[in-house]
């Protein structure tokens, strides 16, 4: 079961132009421990608040400072008309959810933890991909640590990747890094059994 966040102690940007539904909002953040600023101006990549609250409907993409990325906080978003269409524009510019406005009280909590719950999941997303990406870019170097084994010892490539595998564990390192050493000559030619 996910843990429901306590948004107590918060801060909140809110990007839309001062009006009384923007006033209402901010009364309501107030409630649930959200302090919340105005802004009408693009948010600054190294000071992001707990969480930015935009306006859809008044265009607010080239305010956020995480083009096309996944969104470095979470992002709810203001929608006058709940067109399919606007929604689906809203959730695919970063938002991880969708408050009607006129702003009901009653819309705001589960708006925010919803929001929060696919900020995580699409950080924990984007973390997996970078670490697959990572693994994909040093592939070559196992590939190239195989070939050295096998010119070194005159064994087929299964032979080698065991040798490899082996030397990785025994030395509880990742293979990349293990062929690393072996490329640079840093880490003797494990011995071929």
């Amino acid at each position: 079961m996910r843990e429901t966040p306590n948004f107590t102690g918060w801060q909140a940007t809110v990007l839309h132009r001062e009006d009384g539904n923007t006033e209402r909002l901010i009364r309501q953040l107030r409630l649930l421990g959200i302090h919340a600023t105005l802004q009408w101006a693009p948010l600054s990549a190294a000071v992001l608040p707990d969480l930015v609250i935009v306006d859809a409907d008044q265009g607010w993409d080239d305010l956020l400072p995480w083009n096309g990325e996944t969104p470095a906080c979470p992002v709810v978003a203001l929608l006058g008309s709940e067109a399919p269409g606007r929604i689906a524009w809203a959730l695919g510019q970063g938002a991880g959810a969708i408050i009607a406005k006129p702003i009901a009280t009653s819309a705001v909590y589960p708006a925010l933890v919803m929001a929060v719950s696919i900020h995580r999941e699409r950080k924990t997303t984007a973390e997996k991909l970078q670490y697959l990406e990572e693994r994909v870019r040093l592939r070559p170097l196992v590939h190239a640590a195989v070939e050295k084994l096998q010119a070194a010892h005159g064994i087929d490539e299964e032979s080698a990747y065991a040798i490899l595998r082996n030397c990785a564990m025994r030395r509880r390192l990742p293979m990349e890094q293990i062929s690393a050493f072996i490329l640079a000559g840093a880490e003797p030619l494990p011995e071929a059994g």
